[in-house]
Formats: C-alpha cells, sequence, structure tokens
C-alpha cells in the first residue's frame, strides 16, 4: 500500500469538525490514488462508517453538520471514487466497477468489515458492494435509492437532469431538487449550503464533466428495467435502513418502500417536507437514526 504521506493509523484521525480534517490520500491495488477524509473520536470502537456519494459530489458535497453527527462515536471516513474530485483515475460507466473501485479503496485501508452508507447513486454502489462482497459489510444504510432494474428509473426526470445535470449548476437547482418549496425547507437548503462552503481553504477539486457523464451513463444501465435483478437483493442477509424524504424528485420514495419488500431485513423511514437532502435537513434527526441502527445488538 502506497499512502502518499499518509497511513491508517496517521494523526489525521483525532476528531474536530469534518470541515477541518485534512484531506488525505491513500495508494490502492488498482492503481488509483484516493482522495478521503477520516473523522471520529480518536479509539472508536467499532466497524467504521465509510460513504458513498452522490451523483457529482465530491468531499465538500457532505453536509459538515451530518459527518459531525454520524462521527460522535465511529470513525467515519469520505472518499472521492476513481476519477472524482481529486482522486486520480477514470470515472466508470457502471455501477458494478464503481462497486470494485470502492472495494480497492476499502482494501487499500487494511479494512476487513465496514459499515456502508450510500446516497443516491452512491446507494446503488452501496448495494452492489454487498451483493459482491458481503463478508465485507456489517450493515447497510441506503439514503434516496432504488434497486437495480426498477421501472421508471431508466434516467431523471428532464426538470430533474436539467438542474443537476448541466456543466455548472446554480445553488437555486440545487435548492429545488434537494429540497421542497416550503419556507422551513428553503431555509434548510441555505444553512445546507452555507455549511457546505465554508470550507475555504483546501478544498476538494471539482469534479468534472467527463464524471458526469459517466455517473448518469451508470444510472441509466441501472435503471434498465429488468424484473429478474429485482430478486437478487432478496439474499442479502445484513440489516439495511432504508431511508428518503417524502417529497424526493429525482429518486421517488416508492423505491424506498420497495427495497424495503425485496430486503429481508430491510427497514425504512421516509422524513416529512424534505426532497434529496433530507439528511442534509434533518441532519440532527437521521444522524440519531443511523447511530440506533448501527448499534443495535442483532
Amino acid at each position: 500500500m502506497t499512502a502518499g504521506t499518509e497511513t491508517t493509523t496517521s494523526p489525521a484521525h483525532q476528531g474536530g469538525s469534518y470541515s477541518g480534517r485534512p484531506n488525505l490520500q491513500v495508494g490502492a491495488a488498482n492503481g488509483i490514488d484516493y482522495a478521503y477524509r477520516d473523522t471520529g473520536p480518536e479509539n472508536p470502537a467499532g466497524a467504521p462508517l465509510v460513504l458513498l456519494q452522490r451523483f457529482r459530489g465530491n468531499l465538500d458535497n457532505w453536509d459538515p453538520a451530518l459527518i459531525d453527527a454520524l462521527a460522535w462515536s465511529r470513525r467515519v471516513l469520505a472518499f472521492d471514487n476513481a476519477g472524482v474530485g481529486s482522486s486520480t483515475g477514470a470515472t466508470p460507466n457502471t455501477v458494478e466497477q464503481m462497486a470494485y473501485d470502492a472495494i480497492a479503496f476499502i482494501a487499500a485501508l487494511d479494512l476487513t468489515q465496514v459499515d456502508l452508507m450510500g446516497f443516491s447513486i452512491g446507494s446503488f454502489v452501496a448495494q452492489q458492494i454487498a451483493l459482491t462482497r458481503p463478508a465485507l459489510v456489517r450493515r447497510l444504510i441506503l439514503a434516496s435509492a432504488a434497486p437495480q432494474g426498477a421501472v421508471g428509473m431508466h434516467g431523471w426526470a428532464p426538470d430533474v437532469i436539467g438542474a443537476v445535470g448541466n456543466p455548472q449548476p446554480k445553488p437555486d437547482q440545487y435548492l429545488d431538487v434537494f429540497f421542497t418549496q416550503s419556507a422551513a425547507s428553503r431555509q434548510a437548503g441555505q444553512e445546507n449550503l452555507k455549511r457546505m462552503s465554508a470550507r475555504t481553504q483546501d478544498r476538494d477539486k471539482a469534479t468534472t464533466w467527463a464524471t458526469r457523464q459517466a455517473q448518469y451513463d451508470a444510472v441509466c444501465r441501472w435503471g434498465i428495467p429488468d424484473h429478474g435483478l429485482l430478486q437478487q437483493l432478496s439474499c442479502l442477509e445484513l440489516p439495511v435502513f432504508v431511508a428518503n424524504g417524502d417529497s424526493d424528485p429525482m429518486i421517488s420514495p416508492h423505491y424506498s418502500y420497495l427495497l424495503a419488500g425485496l430486503i429481508p431485513q430491510a427497514r425504512v423511514k421516509i422524513y416529512p417536507d424534505s426532497a434529496h437532502g433530507f439528511l442534509f435537513q434533518h441532519h440532527a434527526e437521521f444522524a440519531a437514526d443511523v447511530d440506533r441502527f448501527l448499534s443495535a445488538s442483532l
């Protein structure tokens, strides 16, 4: 393993707010140098929580308030997958390859078992990891998720991809997809944007247009209707927490209920007056729910 000047036992893992954590780098066996941030208590107990980011997201697109709440009692690792942000390589155009790249990152940190939290396209990758390498994943959190092969997921509605998929998305377009039109949700959205932009130094590299194209290709491939692919989730034997906002225009909460019906040990929660960014709007409640889920006995 090559890791720049950092390793898994580096002093970077000493707590502190996510917004102030340094950007680290680790080299993996697949030849990719992964950018990541490591936060949590100095002597965490249990499996680390590895985060899988949304469409076009990088390290700076996680809400620090959410990450800080998640990392209160456990190690949390956020990373850029291959070709994303400051990581090297090219972004693959299939969820399957993204999953293998994420597994390579986890292996580079010498982790033998982790909890996974996937958000949006990251939830697709998380499902694929759990199917491909089941012994690696202790518990699984799927935020704004849909199963592979579900009807209605072959690409996003024109207004959604027009908002989040253009070369330079604007704050108002982000708010339209990630938050509802209510005053409370819009206020939460403004606060979310402020928190994510508070870091002014050592910010991650912006995702490229090539990453956007490859990720959307992967989304569309994942969404090709195939009833048979839905059945593969029945083999997942681990506990799974499925969550979404009640008004998500990008990935309907209908798919959360579908996932919960397909996965034997799944539980589902839908958060009120929220959209694709429900986990940022309801960051304290969602983090508390995740903590209870991860800490509960089997």
